[in-house]
Parts: C-alpha cells; structure tokens; sequence
C-alpha cells in the first residue's frame, strides 16, 4: 500500500512529476528516462534515482510489467502545487503573504476567467474569514 506523500518535492522531482502527469495512464520508466535525458540531459541513473525517491516519498505508484515499471501520480498535480502552496505560506513571515500572493498573480498567465473567478473570491472574503483561511 503506498504511504501518503508528506516531503516536499525537490526541483529535480518536480521534472520528472512533471513528465508523468503529462502521460494520462501512466509512464513506462523508458519514456521516463529519455524525456529527462532530452529535456534536462540526464542520464537515465539519474531518472531511476528520482523515479525511487518519488515512490519512496509516496508520490508515485509504481506497477512491474515484464521487465519494465509503470509508474503513475499517487496524487493529482493541483493537489501537489496546493501543498506546496501551503508550505510556502507556512513559512512566509507576518506581514509578507499579500505581498507574496500578489508576486504570483502577476507572474501567472490567468485566463480572463480565472482573472474574474480571483475577484469574486477577493470580493467575498472579509476579515472575518480569516480563522477559516488557517
């Protein structure tokens, strides 16, 4: 059974989710290896070194086919980017979130949609909600 995912993704982790949350029914680890060879210039040890940190982490589930894995996302990419979110905010220091969530709405690319969907939430909230935003 594997563990509920708690540490928090390295930069070279964060590539090589990046590669199977692109492959919907999963990733064969050769597809692994040659797109973090081709993208990044890793040596397929490398991928294999990541591939087992991320299962160990319970990141990824892992299934053996022949001799080959199958590895897919033990949990989704939002609710990756959300914990890390939440660790970011965790270690922000008072005072500095507004400044920061500001910082990371202008370097987005929010759609129009997305842009208006933030106004309505900014809209609603109030400074009694701020027990529930904890």
């Amino acid at each position: 059974m594997a563990r509920e995912a708690s540490e928090p993704l390295t930069a070279a982790e964060w590539k090589v989710m990046r590669i199977v949350w692109k492959s919907p029914g999963g990733c064969a680890a050769r597809d692994v290896y040659e797109e973090a060879g081709r993208a990044h210039g890793w040596a397929p040890t490398t991928a294999k070194t990541v591939l087992r940190r991320l299962v160990d982490k319970g990141y990824l589930n892992t299934t053996r086919i022949g001799n080959s894995f199958l590895y897919r996302p033990a949990r989704s990419a939002l609710r990756s980017l959300y914990a890390a979110a939440d660790g970011l905010l965790a270690n922000a220091l008072e005072g500095t979130s507004g400044p920061l969530i500001s910082y990371l709405v202008k370097r987005s690319k929010l759609s129009g949609e997305e842009l208006e969907n933030l106004r309505v939430l900014l809209d609603k909230l109030t400074p009694d909600d701020e027990e529930e935003r904890r």
